[in-house]
């Protein structure tokens, strides 16, 4: 039995349908509540869904799990409840891997390409454990899902119990099927097709970095299907722990992901800029590329999707069929 936190989530129903689709047996911890997102997992219902006020007299009963895949957080980057999101993010976090590591159950949890903060260049993004330390994450969503990998990286250099396998994943810029729930953080691509769909002009920031031009910003965005893939090889692959970047290792502008957007939609190449809000000023990511090396020499050896690959998969399989979720 697998435990997936987060699981009727984006990323959590992605891995819940590739779960059930090996016969695996799932639970979830998640709150469906009354809108839509039910839909994420109703062509692949787990065994049971725990509410996540239910978790702990849950793991009490002591249930055999072979792994927990912590992917439920508060990820929204304009957070300012700290005390909650301290509490889900790191206290939670915290508790499930002292219950992993006392029960022998395996653990994998989301960490945040929003870590990193303001690096400079493809050489800011390396997962050298080395680095951890001088991080500076720019929001308090990086801020919590970094102070838990240090936690991690204290615990386990001190030799206190740890679980069989543990793995952190950096997720970076993920796009594709059941993020509707998401509501304003659903995924640049999401919001780029929908201008399109309207018959809008797609929209950017304008950039706020002297020296770069409006659309240059650039991140590492990367097809859910990859980040399930690599998931699924984890689980695969009890030997690797470890803290990785989980990103195609190559950085695209904006300006790119919006013509393919226009290009998967059918719609003329066309943009316009506006000023970026000032909730982001000060906190925004203008570059992000992950550095792949560690994880590629774990043992992992896919090839990720390319940008204008998976904006057409997501856009021409799901968004105009009207059938956005797996």
């Amino acid at each position: 039995m697998i435990l997936v936190t987060g699981g009727a989530g984006f990323i959590g129903s992605c891995l819940l349908a590739a779960l059930t689709a090996r016969g695996q047996r799932t639970i979830i911890v998640d709150w469906l509540g009354s809108g839509e997102k039910w839909r994420n997992i109703a062509r692949h219902p787990p065994e049971q869904i725990v509410a996540p006020e239910a978790l702990d007299d849950y793991l009490r009963d002591g249930p055999r799990l072979e792994a927990v895949v912590h992917l439920g957080a508060i990820s929204e980057t304009v957070a300012r409840d700290g005390d909650r999101t301290w509490h889900t993010n790191v206290e939670l976090s915290r508790r499930l891997w002292l219950w992993c590591a006392a029960h022998g159950a395996r653990f994998l949890y989301a960490s945040s390409a929003a870590t990193y903060g303001a690096a400079e260049g493809p050489d800011g993004f390396s997962d050298d454990p080395a680095r951890l330390a001088s991080l500076r994450p720019l929001n308090l969503y990086g801020f919590t899902k970094h102070a838990f990998d240090l936690w991690v990286a204290a615990t386990v250099a001190r030799g206190e119990p740890a679980p069989s396998q543990w793995v952190g994943l950096k997720f970076f810029n993920v796009y594709g099927p059941n993020e509707l729930h998401k509501g304003s953080m659903v995924s640049v691509v999401k919001v780029k097709y929908d201008e399109v769909a309207r018959g809008d002009t797609p929209r950017l920031f304008r950039s706020d970095r002297t020296g770069l031009a409006d659309g240059a910003q650039a991140r590492d965005f990367i097809w859910v299907g990859d980040v399930v893939d690599v998931l699924l090889w984890l689980l695969d692959e009890p030997r690797v722990s470890g803290l990785f970047n989980c990103g195609t290792g190559v950085a695209r502008s904006y300006l790119d992901l919006a013509h393919a957007v226009c290009d998967a939609a059918g719609a003329a190449h066309a943009v316009d800029f506006m000023d970026m809000p000032e909730a982001l000023r000060g906190q925004y990511q203008s570059f992000t590329q992950a550095d792949m090396t560690r994880l590629r020499a774990a043992g992992y050896g896919r090839q990720f999707t390319a940008l204008e690959a998976g904006v057409a998969r997501y856009v021409q399989e799901h968004l105009l069929r009207g059938e956005p979720h797996l």
